[in-house]
């Protein structure tokens, strides 16, 4: 399957693209939620958001990108879930300093959850989404276009493609991913793409634990750290560090990181979640 990076920027109409009504405003518990991570979000923002919400679940009708088909629970398990990752990105951001902008890849990005609306509230950050599915990826596009985002690029290729690719390789301050598998997977399709001193961060769920414990020999070979697995209202986080460079052997070829994820004994992988 070829590459296709595609920017979204300076050829965006400029005219603002009709308002969609299917989906409405955030229920109350998003608001308290993002209230008690400390978000503040503009109005434009949370109409974006609304307005990706729709075409998330418009195109659900014909192309399969997610089972929430409810708007309040959209809300919660796709939007706040991808905003807990925005005081991780933030701080990163500080240290890395205002002289260059951050740039993240989100690995298997399926419906665009978390990187659309990381990008529509950080749009001083820009996002590489990689999706290998073609009619994923062409929705991703038709999204960006529609919600007129200038930091987003889609790249439709395999991630172990792209980990290997000399345009991609070991060039982004953060790597994310969600509903990728297990973790051993994430951080053998993560880690190439990550710089030294950037990080991974896997939106993981009550077996963080467990995995990151089966993971523990795939850190080690890939040059990854863990430094934190915080809580979250929708699940858990975990966050890791590149320490040293990826050996250039990962990722193995396409398919291999998820048959036979890295460093995990058969016996204990069992069902990857």
């Amino acid at each position: 399957m070829p590459t296709s990076d595609t920017p979204y920027g300076p050829d965006l109409p400029q005219s603002q693209p009709a308002p969609l009504a299917s989906v409405g405003p955030p229920p109350a518990r998003f608001v308290e939620a993002i209230a008690q991570l400390g978000l503040e979000l503009e109005p434009a923002e949370i109409e974006n958001l609304r307005r990706f919400l729709t075409l998330l679940l418009e195109t659900n009708q014909t192309t399969n990108l997610t089972a929430i088909t409810d708007p309040e629970q959209a809300w919660i398990k796709h939007i706040l879930d991808a905003l807990t990752l925005v005081p991780i990105l933030a701080t990163l951001g500080e240290q890395t300093g205002e002289s260059e902008r951050l740039r993240v890849a989100d690995v298997g990005s399926g419906g665009g959850v978390p990187a659309i609306p990381l990008a529509i509230v950080m749009p001083q950050y820009d996002f590489v989404l990689v999706e290998a599915t073609g009619k994923k990826a062409d929705y991703l596009r038709q999204a960006c276009v529609a919600l007129r985002l200038n930091n987003v690029t889609v790249v439709n290729e395999r991630a172990e493609v792209v980990g290997q690719s000399r345009q991609h390789r070991e060039i982004y301050d953060a790597a994310i991913a969600r509903a990728l598998g297990h973790l051993a997977i994430v951080c053998e399709l993560c880690a190439p793409l990550v710089r030294p001193s950037g990080v991974v961060i896997a939106v993981k769920g009550q077996k963080a634990d467990q995995e990151l414990n089966e993971a523990e020999r795939a850190l080690g070979l890939l040059g990854l750290r863990h430094v934190d697995t915080s809580e979250t209202p929708t699940g858990r986080l975990v966050l890791l560090e590149k320490t040293t460079r990826t050996p250039r052997i990962y990722p193995r070829g396409n398919g291999e990181p998820a048959r036979v994820p890295l460093g995990v004994p058969r016996d204990r992988f069992g069902r990857a979640s």
